[in-house]
Parts: structure tokens; C-alpha cells; sequence
């Protein structure tokens, strides 16, 4: 039987164009669909000039069609989607089930893993010390982590660029077998490098991109360095808390915040849907281990793309978008660009998170789901994300994420 390499693909959905799904009745929504101020704040307008009285019937009724579609074509148990639009308004859609063995219905507070978002926090933690002096972009890795294969040749910037050329250790057999024979194993940060380190150099620093967990993992290890801390306090304390983001963390093991929906994963040993809710994720650590929720999504990505806890000079060397080799995608420094809108998409067992920010519009759209199962080779997250993106902007259609 054939094997998938599931980690190769676990942080940044496929930089596959979703394909347009056919159309299915829509059935009403589980849970709710919200303009109005609730536990989420969803509806802060007098921050974001968002009509208290959400996008209209039309475009409502459109949304709830479209992402009720996707989700039953899909197979996606649970979706949550926020989206605001300055000057047109705001829209809160949760449906599906948050449980499949209970049937409890799907709800927009859920906190949720957010995968590979996990990078935005910990690339902007890095170039915080840019800016402070502390480290270089053009240093090499070599400088503060001893054992890296090529590791004088390789820059900070280009590990951030996915241009490092290192093998990725999700990608490493040995790994894959090694965590799905135990979803619950602690992992160290140099221990899951040792698998990837094992390869070979896949290229040379800078030929051409490469989506590559092993970069976030040594870029956590460069934070800790300079800093003398952990990277959670290091994130907590320089940009969760300036954001005002109260409901996101970097957990040390598999601490999950409550309410949180299931997750469910094809990735598997055997090749079973099973629930991974509670699965560690410590072996993504500075790459995806961290959990938050719609609300502290939606106000990160504001943060993040326009840049507001870096100088006008760093974010704009983190806005140096470079060929991914996807039509539509550009990777920056942690961060990519999909026709306009900017920001970054996760994905690990169980779940899967999109986070933009559509600067031509001031617009934010947040995305959770329940799965990380394929769909025709895709993922769940971009064929919502290009459905949704094709009704309320057009000229900006969501195109895909990172390769796995």
C-alpha cells in the first residue's frame, strides 16, 4: 500500500488552484450567523466602520449557500468564517458539527490549532530583534545554531524565505512513521531536526523555494538564543501581548483551551479518519504548535500585514514577495501573498486555519475548520477560501497556500 508523506503537507495548504466545486442544496447552518457584538466581539464597528447590520440579505444568503456547498462536498465536519469589510460589513458563520460523536453543533468561539500560522508569530518575534539591532536577516544560521548542514552558507533571511535548501523533517519517513506510531510523544526542537538533517541539502541557498518546516524550527532556536528565553514568553511578551491577543499560545505539549471543537485526520498509520484533537504537537513547535481563536485571528491580521510592531523598513523586507511557482502565491519573510490578500494559511491533523488581510480593501477574512483531509488532492481550506473570496471579491480571489 502506498504511504502519503502527511507532514510534507501539514502546514500550509498545497499551492494547488482549488478547483470549483459542484453545486449541492444548501441546508440551514447548525449554529449561528452573526453581525451583532457577542463572546467573539465580532462586531467592534465602531473600530472598523462595518455596518452594524452585516452585508445584506443578498451577499448573506450568497455566503451561506457557498460555504455550505464546500463544507458538505468537502467533508468538512465543522467551519467557522468571519469576514469584514469596512464600509459594507460584517459577516460570522458557524455550521456543521463540533463534535461527531455527539452531534454538538459547530460555534464561533471554538479556540482551534492553527498550524503553520504558527510562523507569522515567530518570524515577527525575529525581526523584532531586526529591528533592535540583535541579529542580521543576511546572518548565517551558523552564527547561533552549530550542526546545520551548509549552515555558514544559509541566512536567516533565507530560512525565512523558504529558501534554505535544508531537507524539511516532516518530510523524512523515519519522522512520519516515528509520530504517527505515537500522536501524543513529546518532541524537542533539535530532536525533530535530526531527521531532517540526515538529508542531503536539497539545493543551494537562495536557488529557489522550498516550503520547509526545518527553517521555522532553527528560527525558534535563533529567538532563544539572542533572548535568553523560551519562545512562548518571547512571543507572549513581544507580540501577543502588545496585540492585545489574550486567547493565543505557543503551549508546551498538547494544552488545548477549551471550548474547542474535534478535529479529524486521514493521517494515519492505517489510513483511518480518526480524532487528533488531542494529539501533541510539540514536533511543529516555532512551525505550527500554537492554538488561538477567531477574534485574536481577526486582529492579527490587520497586525501582521500592515506591519504594526515592525518598522516601515523591516516589514517591508518581510513584504519582498518571491516566486513560489504557483500562479497568484508569493512567499515573504513568513508571510505570503495569494492575489492581494496577505497573511498565512495552517494546517496540521485536525484542523486548518486561514488568516488574511486584502490591504486594497481593508478586509479580513478568518477561516477554521475541523479536518486536514485532502480533497482531490487539495485542501479543504483553500477550496473554502477561493469559494468564498470568488462572491465578495473577485478582482482578489483567494488563488492557494504554501506547497507542502
Amino acid at each position: 500500500m502506498r504511504r502519503r508523506t502527511p507532514y510534507r503537507r501539514l502546514f500550509a495548504a498545497t499551492l494547488l488552484v482549488a478547483s470549483v466545486l459542484a453545486p449541492v442544496a444548501a441546508t440551514p447552518a447548525t449554529t449561528v450567523h452573526a453581525a451583532s457584538p457577542g463572546p467573539l466581539g465580532t462586531a467592534r464597528h465602531d473600530e472598523d466602520d462595518c455596518p452594524p447590520d452585516g452585508l445584506g440579505p443578498e451577499l448573506t444568503a450568497r455566503l451561506d449557500k457557498t460555504i455550505e456547498t464546500v463544507r458538505r462536498q468537502a467533508g468538512i465536519p465543522g467551519v467557522v468564517v468571519g469576514l469584514w469589510l469596512p464600509g459594507q460589513g460584517s459577516y460570522v458563520r458557524a455550521t456543521g458539527t463540533a463534535d461527531k460523536a455527539t452531534g454538538e453543533p459547530m460555534f464561533p468561539d471554538t479556540y482551534v490549532r492553527i498550524g503553520s500560522e504558527t510562523k507569522t508569530f515567530t518570524v515577527t518575534a525575529l525581526l523584532e530583534l531586526v529591528d533592535q539591532g540583535r541579529i542580521g536577516l543576511d546572518d548565517p544560521i551558523a552564527k547561533y545554531v552549530h550542526g546545520v548542514p551548509g549552515g555558514h552558507r544559509i541566512t536567516l533571511r533565507h530560512l525565512a524565505e523558504m529558501r534554505s535548501g535544508l531537507f524539511p523533517y516532516t518530510s523524512d519517513a523515519t519522522f512520519v512513521h516515528d509520530f504517527l506510531g505515537d500522536p501524543h510523544r513529546q518532541w524537542a526542537p533539535r530532536e525533530v531536526l535530526k531527521y531532517g538533517f540526515r538529508h542531503k541539502n536539497t539545493f543551494k541557498p537562495g536557488e529557489k523555494f522550498e516550503y520547509s518546516n526545518s527553517n521555522l524550527v532553527l528560527l525558534g532556536l535563533v529567538v532563544e538564543k539572542v533572548t535568553g528565553h523560551r519562545l512562548a514568553d518571547v512571543i507572549r511578551h513581544r507580540v501577543l501581548r502588545p496585540s492585545h491577543m489574550k486567547d493565543t499560545a505557543l503551549p508546551q505539549a498538547a494544552e488545548f483551551p477549551r471550548p474547542h471543537a474535534h478535529g479529524y485526520t486521514d493521517q494515519t498509520l492505517s489510513g483511518r479518519v480518526e480524532d487528533a484533537t488531542d494529539w501533541n504537537p510539540s514536533w511543529a513547535w516555532a512551525a505550527g504548535a500554537m492554538t488561538s481563536n477567531l477574534r485574536d485571528l481577526r486582529a492579527w491580521a490587520e497586525i501582521l500585514a500592515t506591519g504594526r510592531l515592525l518598522s516601515p523598513e523591516t516589514q517591508a523586507q518581510r513584504l519582498r514577495m518571491l516566486p513560489t511557482g504557483i500562479p497568484g502565491t508569493a512567499y515573504g519573510l513568513g508571510i505570503l501573498n495569494t492575489n492581494g490578500w496577505i497573511g498565512h494559511n495552517g494546517s496540521l491533523p485536525g484542523y486548518e486555519t486561514v488568516t488574511v488581510y486584502l490591504p486594497a480593501r481593508k478586509a479580513t477574512l478568518v477561516i477554521i475548520i475541523t479536518t486536514d483531509s485532502l480533497v482531490g488532492g487539495q485542501e479543504p481550506s483553500t477550496l473554502l477560501g477561493r469559494a468564498i473570496t470568488e462572491v465578495v471579491t473577485p478582482d482578489h480571489v483567494y488563488a492557494g497556500a504554501i506547497p507542502r
